[in-house]
């Protein structure tokens, strides 16, 4: 009697927690709700800081809302990059690509900043993510070459260069740089030694043995 009272008592706090867990859930999900909204009407106003600042609360509350909160803080991003606050658009860049670290266009965003920061290791990394993600995007090539270029990588540039090319072969930026990369190449290329010369074999002198 005692056993079935006691298995009784326990299936009775399990249905309660199992209550109490899915009144929880229904409150955040109907609070995320309230915030994703204003969130929308942020983002039809362009008022990307209080965007921002619903749609994280909203995330927090339920992860469905993630996407909302990459998007407004792309946006501002792209904001803060206009207004040459760039810290500020690496800072919200990063911390869209810790939610979603498989998007391309984000890393080439934070690349465009970075370059204009002239932080050209870290443009060059984000690039490189990019292109892991979409090998076929010519524009990724591009500017990484440009980088190599910059940094002197003459031959890691040519291969971006000419991958560009085979991606597409009329692209006009890729055949002025891959012309101006060869005459560079030319340049450091070191000339030929000359050939060697014999001496002269002087006739023995006559008289001599």
């Amino acid at each position: 009697m005692k056993k079935y009272s006691a298995l009784t008592l326990i299936m009775a706090l399990a249905f309660c927690a199992s209550q109490f867990v899915q009144a929880q859930a229904n409150k955040d999900a109907k609070e995320a709700a309230k915030y994703s909204k204003e969130g929308f009407e942020a983002t039809e106003n362009k008022d990307w800081d209080k965007a921002v600042d619903a749609f994280r609360k909203a995330a927090q509350l339920d992860r469905k809302q993630a996407p909302n909160l990459v998007a407004a803080l792309q946006h501002r991003g792209m904001e803060y990059t206009t207004q040459k606050q760039f810290p500020e658009a690496i800072a919200d860049f990063s911390e869209a690509l810790k939610l979603k670290s498989d998007d391309a266009n984000i890393y080439e965003r934070r690349a465009y900043v970075e370059m204009k920061t002239n932080d050209f290791d870290k443009a060059l990394t984000d690039y490189s993510e990019a292109i892991k993600l979409k090998p076929n995007e010519v524009r990724y090539y591009l500017y990484r070459s440009y980088i190599y270029e910059t940094k002197g990588d003459v031959k890691n540039s040519m291969a971006d260069t000419e991958k560009s090319l085979k991606l597409d072969p009329n692209n006009q930026e890729a055949k002025s740089r891959k012309t101006r990369l060869e005459a560079r190449q030319s340049a450091k290329t070191p000339l030929p030694p000359p050939p060697a010369t014999s001496p002269r074999t002087s006739p023995a002198a006559a008289g001599r043995p």
